[in-house]
């Protein structure tokens, strides 16, 4: 009788680990995706950092990808270049963080979430990951977004969140980022 009882739980504790959360994809920017993205710089306000954003295929995989490069300036009070897709109806409320799979050239980005609570053009919340030469999956759980002001709460509600932004940000750098797919898991 115990026997029967500890085999399933000892397969669970074994295996859960090795179990992919569920994922929802928001982009694996293949020619059939109908998201939009918006290409922004610190120009907006003024600052002169510059950029573009187009797409790849891996020539190993033969996978998609959007790759964002460019020079980010601190001059004049900017510091950013950002891809940047509208999310209207928010996220599955039972959404725990954002997953992507990119590589760059080793240097440190971020993920951006607005949310209805972020009115004014600086606020947003925050998650940092660093990439390198190889293709990385990243997870960043929503409790990981630090808000950019003490105006907003602690972290996005799932249900609020209302774009998403891949953004270079914060200090004088080359910016050179690919990601393949993006999305939420749960």
């Amino acid at each position: 009788m115990m026997k029967n009882f500890f085999y399933p739980v000892l397969l669970m504790l074994f295996f859960a680990p090795l179990l992919k959360a569920n994922e929802i994809m928001i982009d694996n920017f293949e020619a059939t995706s109908n998201v939009n993205w918006d290409y922004l710089s610190d120009q907006v306000m003024g600052g002169v950092s510059e950029g573009s954003a187009s797409l790849g295929i891996d020539s190993d995989s033969g996978n998609t990808y959007v790759q964002m490069t460019g020079d980010v300036s601190t001059e004049n009070n900017g510091g950013f270049i950002q891809l940047r897709t509208r999310l209207p109806s928010g996220a599955d409320k039972d959404v725990s963080g954002v997953y992507l799979r990119a590589r760059g050239n080793s240097q440190r980005y971020y993920i951006h979430l607005r949310t209805r609570g972020t009115m004014l053009p600086w606020q947003y919340y925050q998650a940092e990951f660093d990439v390198s030469e190889e293709w990385h999956i990243f997870r960043l759980p929503l409790t990981d977004f630090k808000p950019s002001g003490s105006w907003l709460g602690k972290s996005p509600s799932p249900r609020s969140i209302r774009s998403l932004g891949i953004v270079a940000y914060g200090r004088d750098h080359r910016a050179g980022i690919d990601v393949d797919e993006i999305g939420f898991y749960d």
